[in-house]
């Protein structure tokens, strides 16, 4: 029989580290699972509206497509789709796919109240997130390290072996290094076994599963290194699973926490839903005064409009179009000020993987899925250049008041999701990277003083 095998007998003889090892098998392969199930409910969303909105168009277009009918009604009464369909790797790190809209339906009307209107979800209720590989990973694997390590030389004190094993010729950086080694093993293969099931069933990647495999070994590792430096300084099992325990409150709940509070204060970012109240009082306001105010800043922005026949009446379509242009760029100003501050806190959040490597994870995983808050900007720009395409196709009939025919509404645009965003940015992985070796060198140094009282016990 090898050592290895003799190590493995050994370790599924207790009962906690087989069931701590079980466990994460399951926990990992339920967050897989409920992954995959999120990324396939909303692909069935977005395929569900695609069919209701083929529905809505044929309506709009029947009753509005009339001989002589005006472009302003149509315009008015149609939406157009605009979809974010999940990346292959969103089963993994699902980010903020769970809390902003990835289907969104727009109308030739003022833009921005209909980008933040349908943020309506509480913030500080959305933290937890969702359960996915991410959370997984991030907050329960490092508890399986701890019950499989702490005890792995009090343990062998306690029960008075550790004389006997350490005055072994194999001992030191043998045993123990291979104990440690073999949970370390254990653990990554109870995470990254149902991962690669999950990627080989949403077709990810090579490159991206990989490269999260990688981010998933090195934060084990650390919590490994962490683990085994801590099991190696003489305390009790009791000592060792309270440190390590503080470790893992500290690193993954409390200073995140701290950090992010800080950030937040250091950089306020007002709601979403004020820059749509702040849209929609400019718009109301145009109700009350000139309309010549409302041209004004419009034929500024476009000239081309500017000798059109002017607007007499109380009401007129291209005037009604132009008060919510000029809502929008009312509000041009904040609007950029909010995503702004939102991607500074972003950055700030990801500059803490240096420190916590939590953080530095976490970071890595939602960039390679393609689900946090870059990608869903990239989303609201496409949006907005489609927008600004509905904008010059209904112009001309709104302004030099053409017909809008049945055959117009054939040539609406069409809106095209944009192409995958996702990148494997390197920061957070060498943050990553920098954070294990420091743990693992904690592991050789406590190991190697074990070597050092091995030998004094023999002299």
């Amino acid at each position: 029989m090898s050592t290895w095998t003799a190590e493995l007998r050994l370790l599924f003889r207790a009962p906690l580290s087989a069931g701590a090892l079980v466990l994460l098998l399951l926990l990992t392969a339920l967050s897989v699972a409920a992954g995959l199930a999120a990324t396939a409910r909303q692909s069935a969303v977005i395929e569900r509206v695609e069919a209701t909105q083929g529905l809505d168009l044929a309506s709009v277009t029947q009753e509005y497509g009339k001989p002589g009918a005006e472009a302003g009604s149509a315009a008015y009464y149609t939406f157009h789709l605009t979809t974010d369909p999940p990346s292959p790797l969103a089963f993994a790190a699902l980010g903020q796919r769970d809390v902003q809209p990835y289907v969104l339906r727009v109308r030739l009307l003022g833009l921005h109240s209909q980008l933040y209107e349908s943020e309506t979800l509480n913030p500080e209720l959305a933290l937890p997130g969702a359960f996915d590989f991410a959370f997984v990973l991030i907050y329960l694997a490092p508890l399986v390290i701890i019950a499989l390590m702490h005890e792995l030389v009090s343990g062998e004190r306690e029960a008075g072996r550790l004389r006997l094993l350490v005055s072994l010729p194999a001992s030191g950086l043998g045993v123990w290094g291979r104990r440690g080694l073999l949970r370390y093993l254990l653990v990554l293969g109870a995470l990254l076994v149902p991962f690669g099931v999950g990627a080989v069933l949403s077709r990810a990647p090579v490159a991206g599963t990989l490269a999260i495999a990688l981010a998933a070994a090195l934060y084990a590792a650390f919590w490994s290194g962490l683990a085994l430096g801590v099991a190696t300084r003489g305390r009790s099992s009791a000592a060792n699973g309270a440190a390590l325990m503080a470790c893992w409150i500290a690193l993954t709940l409390l200073a995140p926490a701290l950090a992010n509070a800080v950030i937040s204060r250091a950089i306020p970012v007002a709601q979403g839903v004020d820059l749509t109240l702040a849209q929609r009082e400019r718009v109301h306001r145009a109700w009350d005064i000139p309309k010549e105010e409302t041209f004004r800043p419009f034929f500024v922005k476009h000239p081309e409009w500017r000798d059109t026949p002017p607007v007499l009446g109380r009401f007129h379509w291209k005037w009604y179009y132009a008060m919510h242009e000029v809502g929008d760029d009312g509000v041009a100003a904040e609007v950029a000020d909010y995503r702004q501050s939102l991607t500074a806190r972003e950055e700030w959040a990801a500059r803490l993987g240096w420190l916590l490597p939590a953080a530095a994870v976490q970071t890595f995983l939602h960039r390679a899925a393609d689900s946090d808050l870059r990608a869903q900007l990239a989303y609201q720009r496409g949006i907005e250049a489609f927008h600004t395409r509905l904008r010059d196709f209904y112009y001309p009939y709104l302004f030099h008041e053409r017909p809008f025919q049945r055959a117009d509404f054939e040539r609406l645009p069409r809106y095209e999701p944009r192409p995958s965003s996702a990148s494997l940015p390197l920061a957070p992985l060498l943050g990553l990277l920098v954070l294990t070796a420091l743990a693992s060198g904690a592991a050789i140094r406590g190991v190697r003083a074990l070597s050092s009282f091995a030998a004094r016990e023999g002299r």
